[in-house]
């Protein structure tokens, strides 16, 4: 089963991330701000990772860019959540690591359209490299 770490100071949207995530038969864990992600990914394996950018004791930028340079990190998908919609954040974001960018307000369609996509790359990745 693959595992997704959502990182996200809304509760709500902590909530319906996960909701729709483990309809779709991923395994979820949900941190509260940049630090607690951060622990998380010491402690974890995540395929995927679906950051918001604007939270306390780290944002986004700077888990991106510490995910990167993670052990465990550096082969997780990045997803930014976020309604931050200025081009210099969105290409910052990229060129720090992140896969995907989607802007808040999100449809639970597209998340697992893109989740899915992100996936099946990585899986493909993987298998080409083993």
């Amino acid at each position: 089963m693959e595992r997704i770490l959502i990182i996200d100071d809304n509760d709500i949207v902590q909530m319906v991330l996960q909701k729709i995530l483990v309809r779709e038969g991923y395994a979820v864990d949900i941190a509260t701000n940049g630090k607690e992600g951060l622990e998380l990914i010491d402690r974890e394996n995540y395929d995927l990772i679906i950051t918001d950018l604007m939270m306390p004791y780290a944002n986004g930028f700077e888990i991106i860019s510490k995910i990167r340079q993670h052990p465990k990190g550096e082969r997780a998908k990045i997803i930014i959540i976020s309604a931050v919609t200025q081009e210099h954040s969105i290409t910052e974001g990229f060129q720090l690591g992140a896969d995907d960018y989607l802007k808040k307000p999100i449809t639970g369609k597209e998340l697992v359209i893109r989740v899915k996509r992100l996936l099946d790359a990585k899986r493909a990745t993987t298998n080409i490299h083993v």
